[in-house]
C-alpha cells in the first residue's frame, strides 16, 4: 500500500486531535479533596495552576505578580481543604474592583 502526501497529512491530523482530546479529558486537580499541606505542596511544585476549589469552583493560582495582567496585582487565595476551611494556598490575580473579595 502506497502512502500519499494527502493520507499522511490526514493521519497526522487525526493523531494530533487524539492527543488534544486526551489532554482535554484530564480533570483539574481538586484541592478541596486534599489536606492543606498537600494542596500547598501541589501548587508550589507546579507554578501556575488551574484547579478546582469546590465542585463548581475553578481557580487560577499564580506564584507571583509576573503571571498577572499589568493592571492586576496579587491577592492571597484561601480555599477549603479537607482539614482546613481557610487554607492559604497561594496567590491569585485581582483587579482593584476584585480587591474587596
Amino acid at each position: 500500500m502506497r502512502l500519499t502526501a494527502r493520507s499522511a497529512a490526514g493521519a497526522a491530523i487525526v493523531a494530533g486531535l487524539a492527543v488534544l482530546a486526551a489532554g482535554a479529558a484530564q480533570a483539574r486537580p481538586a484541592l478541596y479533596t486534599m489536606t492543606c499541606s498537600e494542596a500547598r505542596a501541589f501548587v508550589k511544585n507546579r507554578g501556575v495552576v488551574i484547579a478546582d476549589a469546590g465542585p463548581n469552583v475553578t481557580v487560577r493560582i499564580v506564584p507571583g505578580r509576573q503571571y498577572c495582567d499589568r493592571l492586576q496585582k496579587t491577592k492571597p487565595l484561601f480555599v477549603k481543604t479537607r482539614d482546613n476551611p481557610q487554607c492559604l494556598i497561594g496567590l491569585r490575580c485581582a483587579t482593584e474592583a476584585m480587591s474587596a473579595e
